[in-house]
């Protein structure tokens, strides 16, 4: 599983023209080694990470951008693992806060996707065991030529528009690319919005093989 925390996030306000950059919901495979730390490859939908949008949108033209605030926000990955001293399986939690992003809109809420961009650099995921880290990123992710994960958003479904101050729930919809593999992957995302800033997390969970 996977969960992107967000810990500042603003509403649509026109400014400058959107660049691409970092997911709900935030990033999080599956690890599976097999001598000490040996998590299995089936992440779990539920948050690890809170999903932070922390930038308050700027529009570019017709265009509205929303930018996660460098820093403030934080993924996290859940998989559960059977160690080989251990008789009952336990959930190892990693998590990393090099996340970059932007995410740009029409005026009427569609997402234009060429301009919109998630990175979590999974190279700096770190969890309560630094040989689980190691294997992590040697083996499972193979940090070394897949530094960072990508997710492209595609559509928010269930998000109405314009946005509201108060709490709201949607799915965020978009391509996510771990390794060299590229997969369409949903993201629950909850949030509350405050005038220009947005607070909560984005979760999914999918297998890693």
């Amino acid at each position: 599983m996977i969960t992107l925390l967000s810990a500042a996030c603003s509403t649509p306000a026109p400014t400058a023209a959107p660049a691409p950059t970092s997911v709900p919901p935030t990033v999080a495979p599956v690890i599976t080694p097999t001598s000490a730390p040996q998590p299995t490859a089936a992440p779990q939908n539920s948050p690890t990470t809170q999903a932070q949008p922390t930038t308050a949108p700027a529009a570019s033209g017709d265009n509205l951008r929303f930018v996660l605030v460098e820093g403030s926000n934080e993924a996290r990955y859940r998989v559960r693992e059977q160690l080989a001293r251990v008789n009952l399986p336990g959930d190892a939690i990693g998590a990393t806060k090099t996340i970059t992003g932007v995410i740009v809109t029409t005026k009427d809420g569609k997402i234009v996707k060429e301009q919109s961009k998630i990175t979590i650099d999974i190279s700096k995921l770190q969890s309560d065991s630094s040989q689980r880290d190691n294997f992590l990123r040697d083996n499972t992710l193979q940090t070394r030529r897949f530094p960072t994960v990508v997710f492209v958003p595609t559509e928010a479904q269930g998000l109405a528009w314009p946005i509201k101050d108060g709490p709201i729930e949607f799915k965020l919809i978009g391509d996510m690319t771990v390794r060299d593999v590229t997969k369409s992957i949903p993201w629950d995302v909850k949030l509350t919005v405050t005038g220009n800033d947005a607070k909560g997390q984005a979760s999914t969970s999918f297998k890693f093989a």
